[in-house]
Order: C-alpha cells, then sequence, then structure tokens
C-alpha cells in the first residue's frame, strides 16, 4: 500500500512523501522510486552525497501520455564524424550543481563502453555526447538521462533549453524579499527608534503598543523574507550537515521568537528590527551575488549561434541544396555569398575575395583569399562570391574547438568558493555547540530558570550571529563595484575581485586591446596634397578598413565615378590621364624591393609617375606605454600574446615596453599558453577583444575585455572597461587588491569581535538587547571598513 507521511522527504527528490514506497525506503512518486532504483542499481548513489544540502534532485521525469515520442527524432540531429563516430548534443533541464553532472557523465560512462564521451556543462545545461555505433543509438541514451529525472532535447540554436531559465526566476525571487525586508526594516526600525528615545518617560501600554505593531509587520516579514535561509537550513539538516543559513535562521527565529514573548508579557525589550535588519542585509549580499552570476551569459552558446544560419551547397548538377552546417558532407562544394559567414571548413575552390578572419586570428584588418586557400567557420566574406570544397563540418570545425575550449574552461571557473564560505564550515558548528553549552551551563551549575538560561543562550546566539561575516565579502564587493562602476568599469562576475588579487602575470591580446583595433594612415612630410586628394577620391568608393582610414585622414571630398573595386587587390579608375591604381603592391605593379619599413600599406599608381606608398599602422591605446610602465613596476609579469605576425606583434611590444612576445597564435594556442603558466604557478589576467580571445579569457585565472570588444568577448570575460585607455587594468587590479585586503580586515574583525562578545555573553552580561547592539555595531564597523574602498586613486602595490 502507498504510505503517506506529508511530514517525511522524498529519498529522492527531498519534497514531501505523498506516494509510494520501495524497499529501499519511501518516495514521493513512482517517478522517485524508478530514478532512485536505476542510480542505486548502476552503483552511483554516491551522488547524494555529492550534491549540496540546499540542492533538490531533478523531478521525476513522467509518461508523455498518448502524443508522439519526442526523442524518436533525435537520431535526426546526430552527427557522424570522419572517423565514423556520432555525436550528438543536447539540451538538459533539471542540472542544478556539479552532482548532476557527475551523475549524468557516470551513468553514460560506466557500463557503456562504445560511448567515448560524454561531458554535461552546468554552464549552458547541454550535454554533449560521443560513441561509436549508430545513429539510433541516441535514443536509448537520451531515456536513459530521462530516467535519472532530467528532461532532454536536441540542443536548441539559441544555445539553451527551451524552457524557463531557474537562475533568472531565483533571481526575482530573491528581489522581492529583499524589497520585502528592507521595507519591513525601516519602518520597524522607525518604531524601535522611539521606544529607545522614549525609554523611563514611555508607559507600559505605549510601549507594548509600539511592540506590537513591530511584531505586525515583522513576523510575516520573517516568514516570507527568510524562505531562502530556513529551507537551505532545513534541507542541511534532513542531510545531516550544517551551514552557514542554520545559524541564521536559527538566530532570526529565536530572536523573533523571544521578542513575541516579551511583547505578550509587556516586557520592556523586543529584537524583531534585529532579525528583519538581519534577513535585508543578507539578502542584499545573496541577491548581489545571484546578479553578477546571472548577468554572465554562456560565451559557448553565443559563439555557437554563430554557425547556425544556413549552408547552400551545389550539387553535381548545379542545384543549390540549402543544408543546416552539420549535414553538410565532406568534399561537397559550398557557395558562399558576399557578405554571407563561412559556415564549414574548407579551401577554396573558386573564387578571390577578402575575409574578415577576427574570429581566427583576431586580426581587423581583411584577408585576400584566392583558389587554394584555407578557410574556417565563422570568418565573413566581404566582397565577391566565392566557392569552397568543405573539408569539416558541424563538430569537426575549428568554431566547434573553441566552443568546447571555452565550455572546459568555463566548467572549471565554476567550482570557485568564496572565502567566506569556506570559514563558515567551521564557524557555523561553533556557534551552536558555544550557545548549547551556554544554556546546560546556566542550568546545571548556575541553577537558573530554564527561561532565563534560554534568554542567556538566545543573547550568544544573537552576538554571535554570522551577520558580519555574511556582510565581510559582499560589503566590500559592492563598494568596489561602485568604485570601478563610477570609473566605466563593471564587474561581471561575482568572484572576478576575489580572484584578480594575487594576478601576478598580465597577458594582452593585440588589436583592439593593446591598439584601438583601428588603422590610421601615418604622417608623411613627402606627400602632396594633390596625390592624398587623388587616392582619397578612389577610397571613398570602397568600404576597406585601409580605405576607410586613407578617406578618413584627407577628410571629406569628392568621390572619383566609376570606380572598380577589384576584389584581393584594389581600386582601379580610369581617369583623364590614363588608369589609376590604388591597393595591393601586387595589384599595382610594385616590385618587393620598393618601400621601407613591414606594414599595412596601400599603393598609388598612375601612367608616367612613380608609385606612391602610404603606410598605416594601428596606433596604441594613448596610455599603453604608460600602463604596461606602471604594471611592471608593481612586480607583474607582462606578456604579448597575438594571433598576427610576429613582425607586427613585436614592433608594438618594442613600442609599448613588452619584453615577452608570443604571435602567430590561434585560440587553441593561446589556451595552451595560458595552461602552461598556470601550471607554473603564475596567477593569469588575460585582457582580450577578439572572438579569438573569448576562449583564452575563460581559461585565465581571470579576465578583462574593453567595452568596444564584441558581445561574445564581453560575455567571457568577469571585467569589461569603457574608454580609449588601458588605465582600468591597472585600476582593476589595485581596487582588488585593497578589497583583498579589506576582506582579510574585516574576517579578522569578526574573529576578534567574536572572541571579545562571546565571554561576555556568555557570562549573561549580554541582554538579547546589547546582543543585538554588539550585533548590529560589529556590521557596522564591517561596512564601514569596506566604504574606505569608495573613493580615491589605489596605491596599492604590486604583487606580494
Amino acid at each position: 500500500m502507498p504510505l503517506d507521511f506529508p511530514n517525511t522527504p522524498c529519498r529522492h527528490c527531498g519534497q514531501p512523501l505523498i506516494g509510494a514506497a520501495t524497499e529501499r525506503g519511501a518516495f514521493c512518486c513512482q517517478g522517485c522510486a524508478g530514478a532512485y532504483t536505476l542510480i542505486h542499481d548502476l552503483g552511483l548513489d554516491a551522488y547524494y552525497d555529492r550534491r549540496p544540502a540546499d540542492a533538490a534532485a531533478p523531478a521525476a521525469a513522467t509518461d508523455a501520455g498518448d502524443g508522439a515520442d519526442p526523442l524518436l527524432g533525435l537520431p535526426e540531429a546526430v552527427t557522424v564524424a570522419p572517423d565514423g563516430s556520432c555525436l550528438l548534443r543536447l539540451s538538459v533541464d533539471g542540472l542544478h550543481c556539479g552532482a548532476c553532472l557527475w551523475l549524468i557523465e557516470a551513468a553514460l560512462t560506466r557500463n557503456h563502453p562504445e560511448v567515448q564521451a560524454a561531458r554535461a556543462n552546468l554552464t549552458t545545461r547541454s550535454l554533449t555526447l560521443r560513441w561509436t555505433g549508430t545513429p539510433a543509438q541516441a535514443v536509448d541514451y537520451a531515456r536513459l538521462v530521462t530516467r535519472l529525472g532530467y528532461r532532454v532535447a536536441p540542443f536548441g540554436a539559441g544555445g539553451t533549453a527551451a524552457g524557463a531559465d531557474p537562475a533568472a526566476a531565483h533571481e526575482r525571487m530573491l528581489l522581492r524579499r529583499m524589497a520585502l525586508a528592507g521595507f519591513a526594516a525601516a519602518n520597524v526600525m522607525l518604531l524601535s527608534v522611539s521606544v529607545w528615545s522614549g525609554a523611563g518617560a514611555m508607559g507600559d501600554a505605549t510601549r507594548t503598543m509600539l511592540h506590537w505593531v513591530s511584531a505586525l509587520i515583522a513576523l510575516p516579514t520573517v516568514a516570507i523574507a527568510g524562505q531562502p535561509f530556513f529551507r537551505s537550513a532545513l534541507a542541511a539538516l534532513r542531510a545531516g550537515r550544517t551551514n552557514m543559513d542554520v545559524p541564521i535562521s536559527v538566530g532570526v527565529l529565536l530572536a523573533t521568537g523571544m521578542s513575541l514573548v516579551m511583547t505578550v508579557n509587556h516586557g520592556e525589550h523586543a529584537y524583531f528590527d534585529g532579525a528583519v535588519m538581519l534577513l535585508f542585509f543578507l539578502l542584499v549580499g545573496r541577491y548581489l551575488d545571484s546578479r553578477a552570476r546571472g548577468r554572465a551569459r554562456s560565451a559557448a552558446a553565443h559563439l555557437l549561434a554563430l554557425n547556425q544560419a544556413p549552408v547552400t551547397v551545389l550539387g553535381e548538377d548545379g542545384r543549390a541544396l540549402v543544408l543546416p552546417p552539420a549535414r553538410v558532407p565532406l568534399g561537397a562544394t559550398v557557395l558562399v555569398a558576399a557578405g554571407e559567414r563561412i559556415g564549414v571548413d574548407g579551401t577554396v575552390a573558386d573564387g578571390v575575395s577578402d575575409l574578415d578572419s577576427s574570429l581566427v586570428t583576431g586580426e581587423t584588418l581583411p584577408v585576400a583569399v584566392a583558389p587554394g586557400a584555407q578557410v574556417f567557420a565563422g570568418m565573413i566574406n566581404r566582397t565577391a562570391p566565392l566557392r569552397l570544397t568543405a573539408t569539416a563540418s558541424g563538430e569537426g570545425t575549428l568554431l566547434a574547438e573553441m566552443v568546447r575550449l571555452l565550455e572546459a574552461a568555463e566548467q572549471g571557473r565554476a567550482r570557485h568558493v568564496l572565502l567566506a564560505d569556506r570559514i563558515a564550515r567551521a564557524y557555523t558548528p561553533v556557534v551552536h555547540l558555544t550557545a548549547l553549552v551556554t544554556f546546560l551551563a546556566w542550568v546545571f551549575l548556575g541553577a537558573a530558570p530554564w527561561y532565563q538560561a534560554l534568554l542567556i543562550a538566545v543573547s550568544v546566539l544573537i552576538i554571535t550571529c554570522p551577520c558580519a561575516l555574511a556582510l565581510a565579502v559582499p560589503a566590500v564587493q559592492v563598494t568596489a563595484s561602485g568604485r570601478l562602476m563610477r570609473q566605466g568599469i563593471l564587474l561581471k562576475s561575482a568572484t572576478a575581485l576575489e580572484r584578480l588579487a594575487p594576478v601576478d602575470t598580465v597577458v594582452f591580446d593585440k588589436t583592439g586591446t593593446l591598439t584601438l583595433g583601428r588603422p590610421d594612415l601615418l604622417h608623411d612630410a613627402t606627400l602632396p596634397v594633390a596625390e592624398l586628394e587623388l587616392a582619397a577620391s578612389l577610397a571613398r568608393a570602397s568600404r576597406h578598413p585601409l580605405s576607410r582610414a586613407l578617406a578618413r585622414a584627407a577628410g571629406p571630398g569628392l568621390v572619383a565615378e566609376g570606380v572598380v573595386e577589384v576584389p584581393g587587390g584594389g581600386l582601379r579608375w580610369l581617369g583623364p590621364q590614363g588608369f589609376v591604381r590604388l591597393g595591393s603592391r601586387t595589384f599595382c605593379g610594385v616590385s618587393d624591393e620598393a618601400g621601407g619599413e613591414a606594414g599595412p600599406e596601400l599603393w598609388l599608381t598612375r601612367c608616367g609617375q612613380p608609385p606612391r606608398r602610404f603606410l598605416f599602422a594601428d596606433r596604441p591605446r594613448r596610455d599603453a606605454a604608460a600602463v604596461v610602465a606602471a604594471l611592471k613596476a608593481r612586480g607583474y609579469r607582462v606578456e604579448l600574446l597575438s594571433g598576427d605576425r610576429a613582425v607586427t606583434a613585436q614592433a608594438l611590444a618594442a613600442e609599448v615596453g613588452i619584453d615577452t612576445v608570443r604571435a602567430d597564435a590561434r585560440p587553441a594556442d593561446k589556451c595552451a599558453h595560458l595552461a602552461a603558466l598556470r601550471a607554473r604557478g603564475r596567477r593569469v589576467l588575460m585582457v582580450g577583444d577578439g572572438l579569438n580571445d573569448a576562449a583564452a579569457l575563460a581559461a585565465a585565472d581571470v579576465s578583462l575585455s574593453p567595452a568596444s570588444a564584441v558581445d561574445v568577448t564581453q560575455t567571457a570575460a568577469d571585467v569589461v572597461f569603457q574608454g580609449d585607455g588601458l588605465g582600468a587594468v591597472a585600476e582593476t587590479l589595485a581596487v582588488a587588491r585593497r578589497a583583498r585586503t579589506l576582506v582579510r580586515q574585516n574576517l579578522g574583525f569578526t574573529l576578534l569581535y567574536n572572541l571579545c562578545a562571546v565571554p561576555v555573553a556568555m557570562a549573561g552580561f549580554a541582554t538579547p538587547f546589547v546582543a543585538a547592539a554588539a550585533m548590529s555595531g560589529s556590521s557596522l564597523v564591517v561596512m564601514a571598513n569596506a566604504l574606505r574602498l569608495g573613493g580615491g586613486k589605489s596605491n596599492d602595490g604590486g604583487p606580494r
């Protein structure tokens, strides 16, 4: 018979028990019983130990009813790799924590030797499967995941599951409760001030009335605003563990309960204000943390979305067939129109054009391609149609490899834990033990009545309530975030400050980071104005970056009529004196011996006139050299890591004062170099702006990106800064180090406060009122110390 224990949690999901029971225990429904049995049969019971106490298990899957099974269409979403292996990417609804990832990956690999890899990602809520066999096996693997209690579907074009974002819902819940607690705290504190200011002159009836009004505001507020802490504490206790929310919940409930008792008995003191203010401050910190995490959308999903546009494949009969990128067969002929993004890796079979290759190299200048040139998915064809021979598609492309690199880096970063949380693990049981010892000592050794002993124990619990500890990190984070935001620097990660503080190595990208990412015409004193205007009249008819730079340098003027742009070559115009050419050295027929220093160039040739060279440079940011010098003076190791040519990268490095240069680096090379630095014990800050930097930004310990960067790179970065200067890099590092110092001071003060206040409370010299005042005072000290970071310039030193 089914059992009904409404107060007993389900052994799988933790919900109240209203359903069936098996020989292994009670469950809320047959679905949870089945999921628990499957986990047990697979030998994965460790999942329940790995799962955080406040994280619910995935809801059990239910039957689809009379409708068609949506999993039957999965084989069509499978990609067959050149080596014959099958690859499938799924959205997984119900992922909550690292234990979910471990459970799914272990279930798929433990008893399925044909599964080569199963990688779940908490950031994108996705699962990537690779196996040897047939595409039809995808249904079996998906059903296994479903039996564990998760819902799966083919990974969407947007990179996310179709369901609502649970993180956003959690954030809205915290915001509503924070607003309620703030409103209640302001009103209860106003009533408390009235009681304090009228002490000795206020009658008992008036004081009791004010306490009752405070109770009417505080009781529903505590019941509603305290739910995030109460649920977490209850889940921890059910699991036989404790967390930071346990003493918070006990302190709030006891303070509220004792205040209610004092109010009923016309007592002189009530502590509703302390309970509500505690909830408000804690909710502020928790909301800010959730907000910072929620705003960091997955860069991997953005990169993946770049390769979702249909691809035009030409058949042997010349007919065009539009296919998804993953369905393009190897060796197929692909047509790429001008202005279209390339969807596969391949070689140019026919056509000459300019490509925007910033996705791969980070270089904004277009690259001329001709038959035989290699191209990659994600590049943009700028000027003329191309026909490609596909060499890789779907998960085999370089773009897919960038996604895998980025997901792996993001997954590793998600395991970071704040310092205050680590301290709280040891702090929490000590607080409860101290209060319990105090109560027992006063009852059995001090012969005090139980209510008096309980009052002293409550004072101990209140005075040691981890309000100051909970504020130690968030207060500094909020102050530091406000200071940086006023200077145009946005922290996008809740742990960015903590990871910035120990940095000892700063790695810069070149184009768009150390430089402005915009070529400018170098000044030439020998250049006649007439020649500049002639070249500009042609350049104004083109959108090539070098042409636009030349036109910008010349200023407003006429546009030559009849200009012809030759893709990959330059501009040609038939003027009164014959043909005029503006373009590359080869296009203009200039020998390789002509010219001087290396760099981006255009040549102007006319009949009967010597060729004229226009030299361009991507100028460094105005303060690049000063910032590099300041970082080196503070003891930081500074490197340049660029996908550009070695000669160009080294020239810029010499100009700004960087000694260590790595050039010609692709995305995988950048990640490998950063991994090598970290393996040598270096703490690495990566500063970059290109799409090719997204994986490297995520792979570094911490990352910054200018606001001019593309959206996907800003998504991967922990910090985004505005303006044309690099001073934000030095300022962010200085603020982070100062913030670390203040956090340590706050934590040290919290420890000192407890060492001094706890003996006083245990001795019975601190009433709950004094305890609440001391607790509030400790919080104010922590806040005041954090506010020291709010203004001025940091003069903090470098690595220590």
